[in-house]
């Protein structure tokens, strides 16, 4: 199936979600949303699913679960199986806590590197009324007790990447049994998880409550997001971080407080560099109604990127790695670049949108190729290929495959995994269709920088 003909017809599953908060929105009474096959409303209570552990770093981690009511949640952490040295951190920041009636986030700050913490998550029903009319309910805790590993120099050096699973059932389940099976420190998520992000409740079943018997999987293993322009569809997505958090503003620079979803993180011997190339339709084309800003968006992670190849953990790394959703390089001097002034369209190129991203390359490859980046595992196209590197180009390509589960060649999903074994960085694409491994790449260190 080509991939416009998969996102329009998968799109069909996203507007069953989406129902529900657009007839609200229209004044009528919504209808109860559909329920994953294994849970009961009746026995949900008040949180009601698996926690999820979202923007792995070396001294925080963001947690995040769901709620069925009006809710203040909070989560209890500490270095003690039976959390006896438990320390109790509320959701939200500063000031006051934050209360929402779908979804909970607590960020753990302060957090020691390459560490393992146990946790358990609970929250307290609210009934709110108005600023003098607020009160407690009733209290409820997840009996299990969860646990995490930070990021850091001595932690395991190997990662995991999904991509384009565009809220894909059939696809996803096996994909999420591959990284439950490879057990990674951490798992990208490249973009592209679902095809829009219409409503609360949709979001809560993509990120936190999937239609799949692992459904759970993301309570244990951390997960890093580089946004896909299908992020950035929707009017969900304009507080798509009241789902998928950013970290705290300490933990950036005032500079760089809205580039949430960038990431730089130091994982054993690799350092990880997550980029966000946003939508592949130009911000002038008339399609977007000139509701995006994507260039100055791309033009501010250029800063950011330059300061943070710099960081020393990150230039001391031997193995750096990065991710971005839209390929920033294609073989094929046809397929349409992303600048295709005003509206995407040329009879030269082909299709309508960025099958790459000329833009991105242009202003990141420089400072990559200067930093000695050996690898950027990218998505988008739906299907799997390997560019090696040239004289322009110092770091290879690895463009993950797409959601199809038709067997067609190179259109399958996969699971791309990098690890540290025998002094090189091998990373091995798995073909989810086929259950093999389709190709091994291996990288040498690269010099190492002054730390």
């Amino acid at each position: 199936m080509k991939r416009r003909e998969f996102i329009r017809n998968t799109a069909l599953l996203a507007a069953a979600a989406e129902v529900p908060a657009l007839a609200a929105a229209a004044g009528h009474k919504p209808a109860a949303p559909a329920m994953p096959d294994n849970t009961q409303p009746a026995a949900l209570g008040l949180i009601d699913t698996a926690p999820a552990l979202m923007n792995y770093a070396e001294t925080s981690m963001g947690i995040t679960f769901g709620v069925s009511d009006m809710a203040n949640g909070y989560v209890i952490y500490g270095q003690k199986p039976d959390l006896s040295d438990g320390i109790k951190v509320l959701c939200g920041g500063y000031r006051v806590t934050r209360m929402h009636n779908k979804v909970m986030q607590v960020r753990l700050t302060g957090l020691k590197p390459a560490t393992t913490y146990y946790y358990r998550i609970g929250a307290d029903r609210i009934s709110y009324l108005g600023g003098y009319k607020m009160k407690v309910l009733g209290n409820e805790e997840d009996p299990k007790t969860y646990s995490f590993t930070t990021a850091g120099k001595k932690a395991k050096s190997h990662f995991c990447v999904m991509n384009d699973t565009h809220a894909s059932w059939k696809s996803f389940g096996p994909t999420v049994d591959k990284l439950v099976q490879l057990a990674p420190s951490c798992a990208i998520w490249n973009g592209d998880a679902l095809n829009s992000d219409e409503s609360m409740d949709f979001l809560k079943t993509v990120f936190l409550a999937p239609q799949i018997a692992n459904r759970n999987y993301a309570s244990a293993l951390p997960l890093l997001l580089a946004p896909g322009n299908h992020e950035d569809r929707g009017i969900e997505t304009r507080t798509l971080e009241n789902i998928w958090m950013f970290r705290q503003p300490e933990e950036r620079s005032s500079r760089d407080w809205d580039l949430g979803r960038n990431f730089a993180v130091r994982m054993g011997d690799i350092a990880l560099i997550g980029l966000d190339t946003a939508e592949d339709k130009l911000d002038t084309n008339p399609l977007l109604a000139g509701l995006f800003t994507s260039g100055p968006y791309r033009e501010a992670q250029t800063a950011w990127l330059a300061d943070a190849l710099k960081q020393p953990q990150i230039a001391s790394a031997p193995y750096l790695v990065a991710f971005c959703h839209i390929p920033l390089f294609d073989p094929n001097p046809k397929e349409n670049p992303g600048d295709l002034f005003p509206a995407d369209k040329h009879p030269d190129y082909s299709p309508d949108f960025a099958s790459w991203q000329r833009t991105c390359a242009t202003m990141w490859s420089p400072l990559l190729n200067k930093a000695k980046c050996q690898l950027v595992i990218t998505a988008h196209q739906h299907k799997y290929r390997y560019d090696a590197p040239d004289k322009n180009r110092r770091w290879a390509q690895i463009v993950g495959g797409g959601p199809d589960m038709n067997g067609k060649p190179g259109r399958f999903p996969t699971v791309v995994e990098g690890k540290v074994e025998d002094g090189a960085l091998h990373v091995r694409v798995h073909n989810i269709y086929s259950g093999q491994v389709e190709a091994e790449h291996v990288f040498k260190p690269r010099k190492k920088s002054k730390a």
